[in-house]
């Protein structure tokens, strides 16, 4: 063939730090060093082609004038029978290029088809972007470096995978590349920097690091000349497979249409077959049906309702054929086939007149059927048989794993119905369920579960809410964002003084205005606004600069010492914030817990606590609550107490771990007393027990709008730290509490003294009342 103009010498990039240079002198050198070859047929060629290069001097040195070998190709020809034998010329795919370089200026005709754009630079792979390309070849330019002019002997970086398109069929293809370079001659440039064997050492075993590298062998100090042999092996099937292996061990991946709409993919690849179409019915041995992947996805083609299939239809005939022979059913042409009409109907109106349809075997059980199909009749035939028994076994395992998880969300569900059931009130909708099941059982096939309603049972509502909590948040926000701009900004700065980029002033500009703004401030939406800002546009700048101007990397250094690896953010303020937070949550949860479970053993009652910024909880207490043990009204009164003792001691424990805490949080203590018994209903769409009556909702209001309660006159907050509020509606509510509070006044658990309020009206709720009184700390 005729070769194509080569490249002129590659000028350096920012990526490939050499100067490299086309040239055949290694080459000739080849054949001049086989003159006297004893094959003899080698040594007169080899004379022969030493005689044609004598009387063609454009060959010689540098190649720099591209028309030279275009107007010379008859000598190009003759010296590459070296590396490209006539024999495999054809089949091979192969080209070379001056070193490390992207233009092919000699190759087979497939690799030229394969890998060539028109010009005969190399094509752009699907899977690796040049920038990445040029920088793996600039580490095989310093191994090749090391090697011959330090001796080094290094392992291989790998194969490196291409991945290209395949324009006849409309795909893709995977191919193994090999970079020879014995062609390629390594010069160097004045004195070679000395490396002492620890520096060695240090390059051979950070092969990947592109920087250090650099540092230690400059690159300005070699040249080279030469060119590269690349060849090209097609390793798509074993690439798909190894891609559909580990798709197939995921486990959500038939549970997506897009998931599986990458697996349908992957095997047209394989198969070479663009129109290919991929069904998978899944079969549940213990209900004797097809069933759908979970979230009523059905990825089946040959019939839109699987799980619908009587036993006498045709696909289930089709199964249970496929079940006695255990063997693939291949469909070469399905019109012809010997399959029910109705289904070879069937399937030909989906456009497939070649398919192949196999078991998929689990150990001893079945899980399912594979199916492939194609428009091309004999697209898919016995031959195809091998590719498929590699895979069908990765495809068994992932619908029995999807069956597992299928099973797994049952559970748990179950589980989580019935760990939202108290254990108090548990034989109630055990009751419920028995009567349901009584009806179901007589026939009624409408009968729904009776509604759970406890009636007559008193309420207790407490909570330990931290002070402030929103704003010490917002706080901590707005100062990691001052510091990260902060940061940002003197890397800018610096940068500014070694880099004339107008991005920087840019860049400068923006994290000037936000700190100027943020010093004023935290507005809604600036934390996020700001954070995607430093990670898409800012510190890629950053990276680049650390990179390219070694001044800089003391600074970013030390900016990147500052962010959260984990949150790519600096998190210094808000982490003490939460870690605070969490001390205080954890240390009244863990309280209540252990105090909750003691309570238990006083009178069985409904406990149900979460955690916010703080802790709040609710207590139902009452005869209809428990089965077979009689309710008075000493229990509620003792449980009064008990809220009370433990509310003074929440707040003694909260004021000792203050002093432990990052940041040094204060909690407010409330109790909510309410007199008159009143309803809860199991609500079955939020698994929850909710206050029943138009009356009863009132005590939901006041709960949730009580922690805002201001003192009526002074607007100072009811809540203080280190005392413990309790509000009430009527002033008879409140006799029996201080019963309570005198008698922890004697025992030294509260100071003296009682504060009688009246609250401000809240929205919706007007005329409530508190008590306050100091905890003795």
């Amino acid at each position: 063939m005729a070769p194509a103009v080569p490249a002129s010498p590659k000028a350096p990039t920012s990526y490939f730090p050499f100067r490299s240079t086309l040239s055949l002198e290694p080459l000739i050198s080849y054949w001049h060093e086989r003159e006297q070859a004893s094959n003899t047929g080698v040594a007169l060629l080899a004379r022969a082609i030493g005689e044609q290069v004598a009387a063609e001097p454009w060959c010689r040195g540098l190649l720099t004038d591209h028309s030279v070998l275009d107007s010379n190709c008859d000598l190009i020809e003759t010296l590459m029978l070296a590396v490209f034998p006539p024999a495999a010329f054809a089949t091979d795919i192969s080209g070379a290029v001056g070193p490390f370089q992207r233009r092919s200026f000699y190759s087979t005709p497939h690799f030229q088809e394969v890998m060539l754009n028109k010009d005969r630079t190399i094509k752009q792979p699907l899977n690796i972007d040049m920038v990445a390309m040029e920088k793996q070849m600039g580490l095989m330019a310093y191994h090749l470096v090391l090697h011959r002019v330090y001796g080094a002997e290094l392992p291989s970086l790998g194969t490196i995978i291409f991945t290209v398109p395949d324009y006849q069929i409309g795909l893709y293809r995977h191919y193994g590349i090999d970079f020879n370079s014995d062609f390629v001659t390594v010069r160097v440039v004045g004195e070679p920097p000395v490396l002492s064997p620890e520096a060695m050492d240090t390059l051979i075993h950070n092969r990947h690091r592109v920087e250090l590298w650099e540092e230690l062998l400059p690159p300005h100090h070699f040249e080279l000349e030469g060119f590269n042999i690349i060849h090209l092996v097609d390793v798509t099937d074993q690439e798909i497979m190894s891609e559909l292996k580990y798709d197939l061990l995921e486990r959500d991946v038939l549970q997506t249409p897009a998931r599986f709409e990458q697996i349908q993919e992957k095997l047209r690849v394989l198969f070479a077959q663009p129109s290919l179409q991929l069904g998978i019915a899944a079969y549940d041995e213990k209900k004797r049906a097809f069933v759908d992947f979970g979230r009523k996805i059905n990825h089946s083609f040959l019939t839109k309702q699987v799980q619908h299939q009587s036993a006498d239809s045709s696909f289930r005939l089709i199964y249970d054929r496929l079940l006695r022979e255990r063997e693939p059913l291949v469909l070469k042409n399905v019109s012809t086939s010997d399959i029910p009409a109705d289904l070879r109907n069937q399937i030909m109106d989906l456009g497939i007149n070649s398919a192949i349809l196999a078991l998929l075997p689990y150990g001893n059980d079945t899980v399912g059927l594979l199916e492939l199909g194609t428009p091309q009749v004999g697209g898919l035939d016995e031959f195809e048989l091998d590719k498929v028994a590699q895979f069908l076994p990765l495809f068994a395992v992932a619908v029995k794993r999807n069956a597992e998880d299928l099973q797994t969300r049952v559970h748990a569900i179950i589980r989580e119905k019935f760990t939202a059931i108290h254990p108090t009130m548990e034989w109630r909708f055990m009751d419920a369920a028995r009567n349901l099941l009584v009806q179901l059982d007589a026939g009624n096939r409408t009968a729904e579960m009776e509604a759970i309603v406890f009636e007559d049972v008193y309420p207790l509502h407490g909570s330990c809410d931290i002070r402030g909590s929103s704003t010490v948040r917002n706080e901590a926000i707005q100062g990691d964002l001052v510091e990260h701009l902060t940061l940002a900004n003197k890397v800018l700065k610096k940068a500014s003084e070694y880099q004339q980029l107008p991005i920087l002033d840019e860049l400068k500009f923006y994290v000037t205005k936000n700190l100027k703004r943020l010093r004023e401030g935290l507005l809604s939406g600036d934390e996020a606004n700001i954070y995607d800002s430093l990670s898409r546009e800012v510190e890629p700048l950053f990276e680049y600069l650390a990179t390219h101007t070694p001044e800089l990397r003391p600074i970013t250094a030390k900016y990147w010492d500052s962010i959260d690896p984990k949150l790519g953010i600096l998190y210094k303020r808000r982490k003490d914030f939460e870690t605070s937070v969490t001390m205080l949550n954890d240390a009244v949860s863990d309280f209540l817990d252990e105090e909750e479970d003691k309570a238990q053993h006083m009178f069985p009652h409904y406990f149900e606590r979460y955690k916010t910024d703080g802790v709040e909880y609710n207590i139902f207490v009452g005869g209809a609550l428990v089965e077979d043990k009689p309710f008075d009204l000493v229990f509620l009164k003792n449980l009064r107490l008990w809220q009370l003792l433990t509310m003074v001691e929440i707040t003694r424990r909260t004021a000792a771990l203050k002093e432990q805490l990052p940041v040094k949080l204060d909690t407010t203590q409330l109790i909510l007393i309410h007199g008159q018994s009143l309803s809860i209903r199991f609500r079955q769409d939020e698994r929850q027990f909710d206050v029943d009556g138009t009356y009863n909702i009132r005590y939901e209001i006041i709960k949730k709008r009580i922690d805002k309660a201001t003192v009526i006159g002074t607007g100072e907050r009811l809540t203080q730290p280190g005392t413990i509020a309790l509000v009430y509606a009527q002033s008879r509510e409140a006799v029996e509490y201080y019963e309570y509070i005198d008698y922890l006044q004697d025992r030294g658990l509260l100071e003296a003294g009682v504060e009688e309020l009246e609250l401000e009206e809240l929205q919706g709720v007007k005329g409530l009342l508190a008590l306050r009184v100091r905890v003795q700390l």
